[in-house]
């Protein structure tokens, strides 16, 4: 017993050391965070006092000190993020920072009421001192002060507002109260986003893509509005971003931080891409590394379920500032500055070859087009430099023209070259430009099953970049992704399940699948016995449950059996998927209640305790529904218990005639 309160208090005091190390606190909570600090360091006495007594502590206090740490971690999380997170993100979703702050306060004043101080070896100047702490929790808990109103409405009216109507005044408030006026500000902030990109495994939520859009809003006025952002003072070499070191010569270099380095080549990454498991690499490398054969993750080990790249643009921003901020010149982005001279994969014949196609396709001749489509296709296919330079030499709006012609073998050509094409960030503006989305839906529609599997992998390739999220949505491009969903090949149900992925992450795109019938399709391959398609159905279906239609149609589909089940036995990332579609579906009281016969809370509970980040988030975001749903219901029971009994004593006030 003596060893057991030696280890615990010990514990117990690390904690609050820990908490105590946490300096600072973002202004939006910064009040209450730096209080609740404040009232955890008290307990330190109480900790050491009880530790150095010779006298044997009562297993139930021993129990309760165990809780208080538990109560102490989750407080110590808590405040980390108070001072570590995202300013955005602590304001646009203030109810859950109030509901995790409320959780924490109750979490240390149940743990703390469960301790006996009259059984413990305690000063009467301590015993009080924690008396008042207690006494300050529950009040705390009762009241609790939420993020400034203004900050909130402010940043909602910057999210809706078009970047011709932003009003000056407002991005001024926000600039000086969020306090991102200086290069190391924002750098900070967008080091925090992509932290929580990086914890919901490179797939960005809807609420992570609004506070990307409204913190390259506030960037791009800082800029313009040149708000400290040159100035020696705002440009500081913290630890977080990269120390100097000194050369033999006396000059100082910056040392690059670990994570702007690629984990395969260790150098400054040019262009980061994040592969299936999350993590991130420069391009060259992973294609290299995929090219050879591998089919895992360099750093994770884990299996790679795709081969597609998704550009992190977030990292990009961030190793830009840093040159930026460093006096290093920037990364220069893929295919941007490079001179034809410099171009060695594009070979002085390849770039003969490439002017000869490019004149067949202007031929008008069928076949010389089918040809010269099929030979660009592969070109494209070689390299980034052959990209740049068929983009260069004009093809891009003749390949365009390609996809409405009846011949089928004539549209694969076209369409591939285009994806080929796709991969060269550049060329997708250029892409776009030449309006081949509507021609790319056509052949998604009308052309045979391989060209069609392509123009999918296409479109999820341009919705890549936000903006094309939109046009692909607009241009009917999601009716037909559904329908290749159902009835493609593996390869062409995956490609439909990446562009349907990405294209709903905008919220405009969400209904327009749900009424696409999306969902049942889902459902479908949600139950299939090969279940090779679990992963994507799920993380759809995550993103949908967002959607008031969205959640009407999965809740309509009786999901909640199949998905009780993923959070029981599912990978990872299914679990976590599985708990984010359930917390959606029990907004609505009856689906808590069918959760509950389901047998829900066991594995809820264990993928709180044992999941990822995001499923542990996803998982506590539910139990806490459903905690309180039951708590709900307690009280309606005895009310309708006190008033039967208020009847029935109540004294019988009629007069025998």
């Amino acid at each position: 017993m003596e060893e057991e309160k030696v280890a615990i208090t010990r514990k117990l005091i690390e904690v609050v050391n820990e908490i105590a190390a946490i300096s600072d606190f973002r202004s939006v909570v910064k009040k209450q965070y730096f209080t609740l600090a404040r009232r955890l360091k008290l307990l330190t006495p109480m900790f050491e006092e009880i530790r150095d007594s010779k006298e044997a502590v009562p297993e139930a206090s021993l129990n309760a000190l165990v809780s208080l740490k538990a109560a102490l971690d989750s407080a110590k999380n808590l405040l980390k993020f108070g001072g570590e997170g995202s300013k955005i993100f602590l304001v646009l979703e203030r109810d859950q920072i109030l509901n995790n702050f409320h959780e924490v306060t109750t979490q240390l004043e149940q743990a703390l009421s469960e301790i006996s101080f009259e059984n413990l070896d305690l000063s009467d100047e301590v015993k009080e001192q924690v008396e008042l702490v207690l006494s300050q929790f529950k009040r705390a808990k009762v009241k609790a002060d939420t993020p400034d109103d203004d900050i909130y409405e402010d940043l909602l009216s910057l999210y809706n507002s078009s970047e011709t109507s932003i009003d000056p005044a407002l991005l001024r408030r926000l600039v000086d109260k969020l306090q991102l006026a200086g290069i190391n500000d924002l750098t900070q902030e967008s080091l925090a986003l992509h932290e929580m990109v990086t914890s919901t495994g490179g797939d960005p939520e809807e609420t992570i893509e609004k506070m990307s859009m409204l913190l390259k809003k506030i960037k791009d006025f800082v800029q313009t509005e040149n708000v400290n952002i040159n100035s020696s003072s705002a440009i500081e070499k913290s630890s977080s971003l990269g120390e100097t070191s000194t050369e033999e010569s006396g000059k100082t270099t910056p040392v690059i931080p670990d994570d702007f380095r690629c984990p395969i080549s260790l150098e400054l990454m040019n262009d980061p891409v994040i592969v299936s498991t999350g993590q991130t690499y420069e391009r060259s490398c992973i294609e290299k590394w995929i090219e050879a054969g591998h089919t895992s993750c360099p750093k994770t080990q884990q299996p790679l379920t795709h081969n597609i790249l998704t550009p992190n643009y977030v990292l990009r921003s961030l190793i830009t500032q840093w040159c930026e901020s460093n006096g290093i010149e920037p990364p220069k982005r893929p295919g941007t500055s490079r001179s034809r001279q410099n171009k060695s994969s594009s070979s002085p014949v390849e770039d003969c070859k490439i002017g000869t196609l490019i004149s067949k396709l202007r031929s008008g001749n069928p076949e010389d087009q089918r040809t010269a489509a099929g030979e660009i296709r592969l070109l494209a296919k070689r390299n980034a430099d052959n990209r740049i330079a068929i983009a260069e030499a004009g093809a891009i709006p003749l390949l365009v023209n390609l996809l409405s012609k009846p011949d089928s073998r004539t549209q694969e050509h076209a369409v591939t070259a285009l994806l080929n094409l796709s991969i060269c960030e550049d060329n997708k503006g250029v892409i776009i430009s030449a309006n081949a989305v509507p021609g790319i839906v056509y052949v998604l529609k009308k052309a045979g099953m391989e060209a069609r599997e392509n123009a999918a992998a296409t479109l999820f390739s341009l919705s890549v970049v936000d903006e094309n999220k939109i046009i692909i949505g607009a241009s009917g491009a999601i009716p037909p992704l559904v329908a290749l969903l159902n009835e493609g090949s593996q390869r062409g149900k995956k490609d439909a399940a990446t562009a349907l992925f990405n294209l709903c992450i905008y919220q405009g795109n969400k209904g327009k699948a749900v009424r696409a019938g999306v969902v049942s399709i889902l459902m479908q391959l949600l139950t299939e016995p090969q279940g090779s398609m679990v992963d994507e159905a799920l993380a759809i279906l995550a993103i949908l449950a967002s959607h008031p239609e969205g959640k009407l149609a999965i809740g309509s589909a009786k999901a909640m059996p199949v998905l009780v089940s993923f959070v029981a036995s599912g990978s990872p990332r299914n679990k976590e998927n599985a708990a984010a579609v359930l917390g959606h579906l029990c907004s609505a009281d009856q689906n808590v209640v069918i959760a509950q016969e389901l047998g829900v809370m066991e594995p809820l509970l264990d993928l709180a305790q044992n999941g990822t980040e995001r499923g542990r988030r996803k998982a506590a975001q539910l139990l806490e529904k459903i905690n309180r749903y039951v708590e709900q219901q307690k009280q309606a029971s005895q009310v309708t218990k006190d008033q039967t009994t208020d009847n029935q004593t109540q004294p019988d006030t009629s007069v025998d005639c």
